[in-house]
């Protein structure tokens, strides 16, 4: 898409994709792909499979932005857990799992460099979660960035099912203060 000079703040964002504009559109998609297709591609390992899972993302953004209430979360939020469940699904179509790494891998999965297009918005996140506990960072490495089920988390960490829902419940409250205006 174009890159367009039009700058909004997430309420303008909102009011305006939730009015079909085409700039509010063109906007979302040249600020939030890279990180999106981050997420995606970090679950899937396939870069053409990620390609037709942040299309078939994008796509549900446009037909669902009525659905959204920024009472419930930040756009932001939103968006990734369209992509991130885009792509849970996408792996499990296969009958696999989505792709994991040996959790020894974790702290440098952390440090990689991410997309150009997503460098900015990529960074903060991460500069954000890296101020939570380990035991924190981990689970919402695992969940947000990598596609992890809770379940999942639990049984490759054996740790309670109870205990990562909490943890990662108490993770997303810390970040939210960070997040708020």
């Amino acid at each position: 898409m174009a890159t367009s000079k039009v700058k909004y703040s997430e309420e303008e964002l909102v009011v305006a994709l939730k009015r079909n504009e085409r700039t509010a559109f063109e906007f979302l998609y040249d600020h939030y792909s890279g990180a999106l297709y981050n997420i995606i591609s970090k679950t899937l390992r396939d870069e053409e499979k990620a390609a037709d899972v942040l299309q078939e993302s994008f796509l549900k953004i446009w037909k669902n932005i009525a659905s959204y209430n920024p009472e419930k979360g930040r756009l932001f939020t939103w968006i990734i857990n369209i992509a991130r469940n885009g792509a849970i699904d996408a792996a499990r179509v296969e009958g696999r799992k989505p792709a994991m790494e040996d959790i020894g891998d974790k702290a440098a999965m952390n440090e990689r460099d991410v997309s150009e297009d997503s460098q900015t918005i990529s960074s903060e996140m991460k500069a954000i979660v890296d101020m939570l506990r380990p035991e924190r960072k981990i689970l919402i490495d695992m969940a947000y960035f990598q596609g992890y089920t809770h379940e999942e988390i639990s049984e490759e960490l054996s740790i309670p099912l109870g205990t990562v829902k909490s943890r990662i419940r108490t993770a997303l409250q810390e970040l939210k203060q960070y997040f708020s205006v």
